[in-house]
């Protein structure tokens, strides 16, 4: 049975015992609106929206996401049709399917992957410039004739 959930947001509690725990949410959640978290999250379900998060996202191989990922780092799995936008690193694993543009300080994609998109890879500043969204007509100089011509 699947769990439809309309925006959740999670986050870590360290235990007495160490670090803070890691959140699953497994291949029979569906969630429609913007998941939020802190930590490590680690989600192989469908969403439909976005995730923002300064932490640890990893993608199943059933995640379905259709919206924009912004996250501190990514481990990309599944099919996703969106942006995604990672502060450290976006690693996209075989058999992965992505299409939309990726930005990111540091990017790995192993043999195998489908990229549809394209990539900025800035390892000194990430938020160089803001990736255009799909359907947005990229924009062109207009060329300027020199006086006298």
């Amino acid at each position: 049975m699947t769990r439809v959930i309309e925006s959740i947001i999670m986050s870590t509690v360290p235990t007495n015992n160490g670090p803070a725990s890691k959140n699953t949410l497994n291949s029979d959640v569906e969630v429609k609106g913007t998941l939020k978290f802190s930590g490590e999250l680690t989600f192989d379900g469908k969403l439909d929206g976005d995730i923002n998060s300064e932490g640890t996202l990893n993608l199943g191989d059933n995640a379905v996401i259709k919206g924009t990922i912004d996250v501190g780092s990514v481990v990309v799995r599944g099919k996703i049709t969106g942006n995604v936008i990672a502060k450290e690193k976006i690693d996209i694993k075989a058999k992965t399917e992505l299409f939309g543009d990726v930005r990111a300080a540091k990017l790995v994609i192993e043999e195998g992957v489908t990229f549809v998109g394209k990539s900025e890879v800035n390892p000194n500043k990430v938020s160089a410039t803001p990736v255009p969204s799909r359907g947005e007509a990229p924009k062109v100089a207009t060329p300027v004739k020199p006086p006298g011509l």
